[in-house]
């Protein structure tokens, strides 16, 4: 049974240390512990819905130059997903991080022109391992340039390049895709529905990568996650503390594999979730 403890667990960790313990150097930050699950969704290559919990830190930081944002997700499977070699659901931890330099903040300029709050470029990495039979093992460099407008609260629209390395220990081989083009967004909007809401969220549209390590030419791949956060610890003081809401997923050939293809619908999953935040 392979266990999901391995050098990406350890680097995730010492990422939080690194980042909690220098917010100091923060002009502001944000940080929360959160919680997500649903029932429904779905791996290439099988039929069955899975039930999924998954923990989640995030970070997010502004300073003299622009701003820094770290998410990390530990996902656990039920038995639909199996871990190889044993019983148990497989277990995955994912690891995003996004650097954006901020035009306005660099060079001490505004930039602010009717729907636009600022310029920025942004370069940042994702990293995974999942203990299943496939043993994934992303490694994946983004930069690009991003536009910023103005909102209650942020939305920010970046075109990227994206080039991925991955694992398929079906085959036993280390993938190197072509690099591609992305479209990604990623949105926090505050207003008020009885209590204080954000409605927050991110999607990204990534245009075909080549082969992977079966050949198979890859498609064009859609994700998007979108959640109505009720800022429930405003009722007993705790403002921007405790949030709670449904949540929405969408993912259309994912991880690049055609949704066509896949008789078994897995490669299209649509999930709604139950989620928790807990801001410090």
């Amino acid at each position: 049974m392979k266990r999901i403890l391995n050098p990406v667990a350890s680097a995730a960790f010492v990422a939080v240390l690194s980042f909690t313990t220098a917010a100091s150097a923060f002009e502001w930050s944000d940080n929360f512990i959160g919680y997500r699950t649903g029932t429904t969704y779905r791996e290439p290559v099988n039929s069955k819905d899975i039930s999924k919990d998954i923990l989640q830190f995030q970070h997010v930081d502004g300073y003299k130059y622009g701003s820094n944002f770290l998410n990390i997700d530990y996902l656990k499977s039920d038995g639909n997903d199996k871990e190889d070699g044993g019983p148990d659901g497989a277990e995955e931890v994912y690891v995003v991080y996004r650097h954006t330099l901020s035009l306005s903040k660099v060079t001490g300029k505004s930039f602010k022109s009717g729907i636009i709050r600022d310029y920025g470029f942004v370069t940042g990495f994702d990293v995974n391992y999942k203990n299943d039979t496939f043993s994934p093992a992303v490694r994946e460099l983004w930069v690009g340039p991003s536009v910023d407008f103005e909102v209650p609260g942020f939305f920010s629209l970046g075109l990227m390049l994206d080039k991925e390395y991955n694992n398929n220990s079906i085959v036993n081989k280390h993938v190197e895709f072509d690099a591609t083009w992305a479209l990604c967004a990623a949105w926090g909007i505050n207003f008020k529905l009885g209590l204080p809401v954000v409605f927050k969220g991110f999607s990204s549209y990534i245009g075909p990568k080549g082969k992977d390590g079966f050949g198979v030419n890859t498609e064009a791949e859609w994700l998007t996650e979108a959640a109505l956060m009720f800022d429930v610890g405003s009722t007993f003081g705790k403002k921007g503390t405790f949030y709670v809401g449904p949540g929405y997923q969408y993912w259309k050939n994912k991880f690049g594999n055609d949704s066509s293809a896949d008789s078994t619908g897995g490669c299209t999953a649509s999930v709604f979730q139950l989620q928790a935040e807990v801001h410090f």
